[in-house]
């Protein structure tokens, strides 16, 4: 049964009792109830059902769990062969250790510079002492001019040899820090990459379906399982774009399932996604049950009437007596123009132009 064609409130039955209906088509308005809604359809999900992927390609070596099982936040769900992946991190930590043999010899290299540029800055103290002593000797004209300058190229010398020393010294010890950096990360990130060949659970819940075999050659893009709370269920609903703005968090929703057959459910809408799915022309909505079935699965069809606006006690006629959407024929033949209100699937408001009394006639 499609759900466009169910009044919310039963008015379908009230129309056909209230009506006073003749075999020319004669009847006159009614007071009652109309409701302007919008429709939506979707699907059930559970809370927080989330699809299983891995993070690494493989073969499929073996399924730890059962459809239907329960599953704790860090549960093992699938193991992939990770012989190649085994072979990577027994490579990376040879090299890390052949690195950490290299790197001791650096770093005795290191512990020589140092010493040499603990001597080269102890000459160029001493070198700079005599300078600065022989500075007021060559004022008193007590020492010459080539034996002064000599005296300078010897502390210039000792002072490069020195600030040579301390940049060789940095860029070893720089050199040195980016190869164990290098070494170690490439070994943690094969050991990481290892343990991806395990999939585990990143949540709890009810493990609803699996969709691979034993054997199977398994991507990233390939979905394993679905993982939801088993108690706990939810309406995914899709909104027409040219709907939506009407649409609003906390109105009710009317639903109807083919699971149940002529049960209507009430539920209320809870989240809006604000960005229009552009290959389908609509907006994500999420609604939960006032009152939900006794039982309900995950992916489920539903289709839903979102309340917009209701108005009680007005005059309302059957929406297939309305000419071109503003006229209805009285004394049969005679075309009356009126103004509208609310309208829903099968009756419309009357604002002006007929009265409660007056009778009207079916179009031909």
């Amino acid at each position: 049964m499609n759900f466009r064609s169910i009044l919310i409130f039963g008015s379908a039955f009230f129309l056909m009792v209230a009506c006073s209906k003749k075999d020319d088509g004669e009847i006159k308005p009614t007071l009652g109830d109309v409701t302007e809604s919008v429709y939506a359809s979707g699907v059930i999900k559970a809370e927080g059902q989330y699809v299983v992927y891995a993070t690494v390609n493989g073969n499929l070596r073996k399924i730890d769990v059962t459809v239907g099982q329960t599953i704790d936040v860090g549960q093992k769900l699938f193991e992939l062969d990770e012989e190649t992946a085994n072979l990577n991190t027994q490579n990376a930590e040879l090299v890390y250790k052949l690195s950490q043999e290299k790197n001791q010899y650096t770093k005795d290299r290191i512990a020589e510079i140092e010493i040499k540029i603990e001597s080269a800055k102890n000459k160029m103290l001493l070198d700079e002492s005599i300078l600065k002593r022989n500075k007021r000797v060559k004022e008193l004209e007590y020492i010459s001019d080539v034996e002064y300058q000599r005296l300078e190229l010897s502390y210039k010398s000792s002072k490069l040899e020195y600030e040579a020393g301390i940049k060789q010294l940095a860029e070893l010890k720089q050199q040195l820090q980016n190869e164990e950096n290098r070494n170690s990360n490439t070994l943690k990130i094969n050991q990481k990459n290892q343990s991806n060949f395990t999939v585990k659970s990143a949540f709890s819940g009810k493990l609803f379906d699996i969709m691979v075999r034993e054997g199977a050659y398994i991507t990233p893009q390939i979905p394993l399982a679905t993982i939801g709370k088993s108690n706990s269920f939810l309406l995914e609903l899709e909104v027409d774009e040219n709907d939506m703005a009407r649409v609003i968090l906390g109105q009710k929703a009317f639903v109807t399932m083919d699971s149940y057959k002529g049960a209507v459910f009430e539920a209320i809408i809870d989240k809006i996604y604000p960005i229009m799915v552009e290959q389908s022309r609509t907006f994500k909505i999420e609604a939960h049950f006032v009152k939900p079935p006794s039982k309900l699965y995950p992916n489920l069809t539903a289709e839903a009437n979102i309340v917009i606006k209701t108005k009680k006690n007005v005059i309302t006629i059957p929406k297939n007596y309305l000419i071109e959407n503003e006229y209805v024929l009285v004394n049969k033949k005679e075309k009356r123009k009126g103004k509208t209100g609310l309208s829903d699937y099968q009756k419309v408001e009357i604002l002006e132009g007929l009265k409660p009394d007056e009778s009207i006639y079916k179009p031909e």
